[in-house]
């Protein structure tokens, strides 16, 4: 049996207490993001908040096997945030789409949750879509699965309510969500989040995007509960170990006993925390890194430098070579080894001998 066919559906049983301690970590993490994000100035909070939503929107996208440009990604929300007067030509629509989506859910999270904004994200994430009845709940007569493998040798994960109860079921669940009073505290906050999302996800009320939406839910729930925008990608952090996160649904889409759950969202969000202090940390390196060589620095290098600096904590892939600057400096081999020497000599960059190629990888 799945979840809906239980007679007492939706009626979720779990122990609050089994959270207690991930709660008072994510209490203790919150406070930590928000003194790191306190002693940047207006620019570099927008900047960081900017990327976070970059990074949520190519995520989430990516769960469900969408690669976006970040290029296009970045130029959507510029655009749409009107931060830019020079507007790049976006190749792909479904950036803007999901910029769009992200930024309302961000904006308006303290909207009551209702089936008419629920649709309007869809829209939003769907809008020129040719395939997709965008905003409109799925109404085919053929069961709503979740399958993996081969054709002829497919197994069926999970089945949805047939379309025929999805209305019901979505009034059902803004009700739900609407009277579930977490009264500012945190661990009734991530119950609510954990539970929405789980909720949402089982009944999978469109024919695609419901992974995008309930996602977004995810946002709007945490960002309403605690009265404030929270500050971290938590499809990122799906992203990463998606198949455990379609485990860990499966697992209590068969039962309403969902303590599991509950477990593995919490510490989900609060790896998404200590995702964000991560990057909030090796941002407050980059402007001391910068402050301490820029003046040693010549233009080249600081091109080269930036670049490497724009993958982020986790390094720039595979190193520096010669042969990645003088693509990315548009310069000589000479020009480039020359460089590359100087900028070790500067201990900016470690060389690290990989076989026979030699590489750079920066020293922050």
């Amino acid at each position: 049996m799945y979840n809906w066919q239980f007679e007492k559906w939706a009626e979720f049983v779990y122990n609050e207490d089994i959270i207690s301690n991930n709660a008072l970590k994510f209490a203790e993490l919150s406070g930590e993001i928000f003194g790191i994000f306190k002693t940047f100035n207006s620019a570099k909070q927008q900047n960081e908040i900017l990327d976070i939503m970059i990074s949520e929107a190519i995520k989430t996208s990516a769960i469900e096997g969408e690669m976006l440009s970040k290029e296009d990604v970045r130029s959507s929300f510029l655009k749409k945030l009107g931060l830019t007067t020079t507007i790049k030509n976006i190749k792909d629509r479904r950036a803007e789409n999901v910029a769009l989506l992200m930024l309302d859910v961000r904006n308006n999270f303290q909207t009551k949750l209702s089936e008419k904004l629920i649709k309007q994200w869809h829209r939003m994430l769907f809008s020129n879509s040719k395939y997709i009845n965008a905003g409109v709940y799925r109404s085919s007569e053929e069961p709503m699965q979740i399958i993996s493998g081969a054709m002829g040798k497919e197994k069926v994960h999970f089945e949805a309510p047939p379309s025929k109860q999805v209305p019901q079921e979505m009034k059902n669940f803004v009700q739900w969500y609407n009277s579930f009073k977490t009264k500012e505290n945190i661990q009734k906050n991530i119950i609510k989040t954990a539970i929405t999302h789980l909720y949402f996800e089982s009944i999978h009320p469109f024919e695609d995007g419901n992974g995008r939406v309930g996602r977004a839910l995810i946002e709007k729930c945490l960002s309403e509960s605690l009265g404030r925008q929270i500050i971290m990608s938590i499809s990122q952090i799906i992203e990463k170990n998606k198949n455990r996160y379609y485990d860990e649904l499966k697992k209590v889409q068969s039962t309403l006993e969902i303590d599991s759950w509950l477990l593995y969202f919490s510490e989900l969000l609060i790896e998404a925390q200590q995702n964000v202090i991560d990057i909030l940390e090796f941002s407050v390196k980059k402007t001391h890194f910068f402050d301490k060589f820029k003046a040693q620095l010549n233009e080249r290098q600081t091109k080269v430098i930036n670049k490497m600096l724009d993958a982020g904590k986790d390094g720039f892939e595979g190193g520096m070579t010669a042969k990645k600057y003088i693509s990315i400096a548009k310069t000589t081999k000479a020009t480039a080894t020359r460089d590359l020497q100087k900028l070790a000599e500067l201990n900016i960059l470690t060389q690290n001998l990989a076989g026979r190629s030699t590489n750079y990888i920066l020293n922050i």
